[in-house]
């Protein structure tokens, strides 16, 4: 048996376990993805991240990494989603762009900043994903326009297009 884990996650699915830093209703696993240390080696068969991975700082984002490679198992694979720079930097400079939808991509870009958690350190591309789990060790790191697994801000399209970068990695 091994498990899935929705990172982040508040929403209950079938053969899902949510890992949240804060207790939510629907939260199986209070925890923090800088510290996966409470999974074994190789027990997780796919670990889902939506907009979780711009909140953690460039510190600790190489041993964020590792230590979701060290708990999915051969072949496993990790489902990341994250707010795409290079499409919000587009579109923030672009002439159409109102003051009010600049805020909004501004926000995407640094966070909502509603409570403590609630804030970006990094931003990512699918160059610089690629890197960063590449070093970590996944063979195989493909951008996709649907992770096609939860309804969430992986799927937004709040302007017509999507603002997510979706990537599928595996171990």
């Amino acid at each position: 048996f091994f498990m899935k884990i929705n990172i982040g996650g508040e929403t209950k699915k079938e053969g899902w376990l949510n890992l949240n830093v804060q207790k939510k209703p629907n939260v199986d696993i209070i925890g923090n993805i800088n510290d996966l240390s409470q999974f074994k080696d190789e027990s997780v068969e796919e670990i889902y991240a939506s907009h979780i991975i711009e909140h953690v700082d460039q510190k600790t984002i190489n041993n964020t990494f590792d230590g979701i490679f060290r708990i999915l198992k051969k072949g496993g694979k990790f489902y990341v989603s994250v707010p795409d720079m290079d499409v919000l930097c587009h579109f923030f400079v672009s002439p159409l762009a109102t003051k009010k939808v600049k805020f909004h991509i501004m926000t995407m870009i640094f966070g909502g900043q509603i409570d403590n958690f609630d804030y970006h350190y990094f931003g990512w591309n699918y160059e610089f994903m690629n890197d960063y789990l590449t070093f970590a060790g996944f063979s195989k790191v493909d951008k996709v326009d649907s992770l096609g697994l939860f309804d969430d801000t992986s799927e937004s399209k709040p302007y017509g297009f999507p603002i997510s970068l979706n990537v599928i990695a595996t171990k």
